[in-house]
C-alpha cells in the first residue's frame, strides 16, 4: 500500500504536474495570487442569500497557514509515507488511494443555500473536501469556471418522455427510449429524473417498469434514472387530463388492485413514487399500506378530493402533491381542495428539514413543512401570478417539474402519449399564441414541451425570488422529497459530483455527471 502511494504521489508531485494560480480581483483592482494547488481555498465569501441577489465591492482572504511537517514528495521513502498516512483521518486515507482529483476554480459555488466564492473538488465521482488534501496531495485537472455560476444539477421529477420517445408508448424498444431520454437532457443539465408513465393497460406497466428503475448516471447511461414515477391509473376520471379514461381504475380491493395492476415487485424494485387520487374508492386506506409494503412514496394529483380528504392522506403519508393547480379542484375560500395543503405549512426557515415523501405520519400528526408540490413553469400550465402566490405561500416545499412529453428537444408536429395522438405547435386559443401540446381534437394540454432549466428561469421571472431558490426548486428541493439530499441536489462535501456551470443569464454552459465531462462527443463515445 505503501509503495502505491509513494507512486501516485511521484506523479502528482512530478514537474509536468501544473501548478496553476487563481486570479482574483480587489475592491482597488489589484490583484490577488492564490496557489490552490499548495493551499485548498480556505476562505469563503458569500455573494447571494436567498432572500437577497448581492456582490460584495470588495474580497477578503484569510492567511492560509504553512505547509505541514508531513508533507509527501518523491524522495518520501516508503516507511515514512505509511506513518504519515498512519496518523490521518480516514477521510484522508481514501482519498490519497483513490482516483484522479478534479478542481473546478475561478467561480461561484451554489452551496449551504447561498453563492460564495469558493472551489469545487471532485474524486471517484463524489465532492470531496479539500482541507482533507493539504500538503497531502494536489488535484490531477484543474477546470477554469471563468467566472460562471457552478450548481448541482437539476433533478426532474416528472418526465414523460422526449425527442420523439414516450415511456408509456415505446414499449417495444423501452431500452432504447431510455437511453435516447436520458443523454438528452443531460446535455440540457437535468442530470437526474424520474422516468413517468401515464396511465396504462397492466401489460404496459409489467412490460416498461423493469426497465425504469434506479440507474446510475454515467456517460454512457446519461442522466441518472431514480426509479420510475407513475402517474395513475388510480385517479378520478372528472380530472383525468391527458390520461385515458377507459385506464382508470379504483382499489376496491386494496392492496391487491394495486398488485394486479402493476405487481407489487415492480413496486417495490422498480417505483420510487406514485400519483393517486386520495378519494377513489379503496386508495386513502391503501396509502400506508403502499408506503409499508412497497417502500414508495406516495403523491396527490388527478383529483377532485376535498380539503378534509387531501389533509388525511397527507397524514398518512402522501406529502407531494402532482403539477399543482393542474388536474384538480381550483380553489375555493370555502373549501380549498389539495391547493388548500399548502395553507398548513409554516416556513419560518430556510433550513426547515423537509420529510421524504415516503415518510408515513401517524393521523393528525403530520408535519405540515414537509407538503411538497409540483409546478409546471412553461407559463402555459400555470399563471405566472399563481405560481408566485404557491411560491409565498410556501417556498420551500416547490419543486419544479417539466411533465414534458415525446416533443420535447423537437420541432411542431404530431406525436404520442401514452394511447393518445398529440399535436404540438403555436396554438392562438392560448395567451400570447404559445407552442404546446394539446390532445387532438380536444383542447386539453399533454404535457409540457419545456426543458427544465426553462422552468428555472420562468420561476425566477414569475416570482422575483433569487438564483439560490429558483434552482434549489429544482435540484436541492426534489432530492429532499425523495429523501437523496445527501446525495443529490447538492455540492455538499460527499454528494455526487453532478454538476452544471451556468451563465448569469442561467444558461447551461457545462454539465458533469458523476465527475464526467458530458458533451455530445463524449456521450457518442461512451454509447
Amino acid at each position: 500500500m505503501a509503495s502505491a502511494n509513494v507512486s501516485s504521489v511521484n506523479r502528482l508531485l512530478s514537474p509536468e504536474h501544473e501548478t496553476g494560480n487563481m486570479r482574483t480581483g480587489t475592491s482597488a483592482g489589484a490583484a490577488i495570487h492564490i496557489n490552490t494547488n499548495i493551499h485548498p481555498p480556505q476562505a469563503q465569501r458569500r455573494l447571494e442569500t436567498p432572500s437577497k441577489d448581492c456582490v460584495s465591492p470588495s474580497r477578503r482572504f484569510f492567511p492560509l497557514p504553512g505547509p505541514p511537517s508531513g508533507l509527501i514528495s518523491p524522495s518520501t521513502s516508503p516507511t515514512k509515507v505509511a506513518h504519515i498516512l498512519s496518523a490521518r483521518s480516514p477521510e484522508q486515507q481514501a482519498i490519497l488511494s483513490g482516483g484522479p482529483i478534479t478542481q473546478i476554480h475561478n467561480c461561484r459555488v451554489l452551496r449551504n443555500h447561498a453563492i460564495e466564492y469558493d472551489d469545487v473538488w471532485f474524486q471517484d465521482g463524489r465532492v470531496i473536501n479539500p482541507t482533507a488534501l493539504y500538503g497531502l496531495r494536489n488535484a490531477d485537472t484543474r477546470i477554469d469556471a471563468k467566472g460562471m455560476l457552478v450548481a448541482p444539477g437539476l433533478i426532474d421529477l416528472q418526465l414523460n418522455g422526449a425527442f420523439g420517445y414516450d415511456f408509456s408508448f415505446n414499449r417495444n424498444d423501452i431500452n432504447e427510449c431510455l437511453d435516447a431520454v436520458s443523454r438528452g437532457v443531460l446535455l440540457q443539465g437535468c442530470t437526474a429524473f424520474c422516468p413517468t408513465t401515464v396511465s396504462s393497460m397492466p401489460d404496459t406497466y409489467h412490460a416498461v417498469l423493469p426497465h425504469l428503475g434506479k440507474r446510475p448516471g454515467s456517460l454512457k447511461n446519461g442522466a441518472e434514472s431514480l426509479g420510475a414515477h407513475v402517474e395513475g391509473p388510480f385517479m378520478n376520471p372528472e380530472k383525468k387530463g391527458a390520461h385515458e379514461l377507459a385506464c382508470l381504475r379504483t382499489a376496491t380491493n386494496g392492496l391487491a388492485d394495486f398488485d394486479h395492476c402493476f405487481g407489487l415487485d415492480n413496486l417495490r424494485n422498480y417505483v420510487t413514487y406514485m400519483t393517486v387520487a386520495p378519494e377513489v374508492e379503496g386508495v386513502l386506506d391503501t396509502i400506508p399500506k403502499l408506503i409499508k409494503e412497497c417502500n414508495i412514496g406516495i403523491s396527490q394529483g388527478h383529483s377532485v378530493a376535498s380539503n378534509e380528504t387531501s389533509r388525511e392522506a397527507h397524514s398518512r403519508g402522501a406529502n407531494m402533491i402532482t403539477h399543482l393547480f393542474n388536474a384538480m379542484t381550483d380553489f375555493h375560500h370555502r373549501d380549498p381542495g389539495i391547493i388548500g395543503l399548502l395553507g398548513t405549512s409554516n416556513d419560518t426557515t430556510r433550513d426547515k428539514k423537509l420529510g421524504a415523501v415516503g415518510q408515513s405520519v401517524s393521523a393528525g400528526n403530520a408535519e405540515p413543512s414537509n407538503i411538497f408540490y409540483g409546478l409546471i413553469c412553461d407559463g402555459i400550465h400555470v399563471h405566472p401570478n399563481a405560481v408566485k402566490i404557491a411560491y409565498k405561500s410556501h417556498p420551500a416545499g416547490v419543486i419544479l417539474v417539466t411533465d414534458a412529453m415525446g416533443a420535447m428537444g423537437l420541432p411542431d408536429g404530431q406525436y404520442r402519449l401514452g394511447n393518445l395522438s398529440v399535436d404540438v405547435g403555436s396554438r392562438s386559443e392560448l395567451d400570447g399564441n404559445p407552442r404546446a401540446a394539446i390532445i387532438r381534437g380536444t383542447s386539453t394540454l399533454a404535457g409540457s414541451i419545456v426543458t427544465l432549466i426553462e422552468c428555472v428561469r420562468n420561476f425566477k421571472e414569475f416570482t422575483q425570488c433569487s438564483t439560490v431558490e429558483a434552482l434549489e426548486a429544482a435540484s436541492l428541493h426534489p432530492a429532499q422529497m425523495l429523501g437523496i439530499q445527501r446525495n443529490k441536489g447538492t455540492l455538499d462535501f460527499g454528494a455526487d459530483a453532478d454538476i452544471i456551470f451556468l451563465s448569469d443569464d442561467l444558461d447551461v454552459k457545462k454539465v458533469f455527471v458523476r465527475g464526467e465531462l458530458a458533451t455530445p462527443e463524449t456521450l457518442e463515445c461512451a454509447a
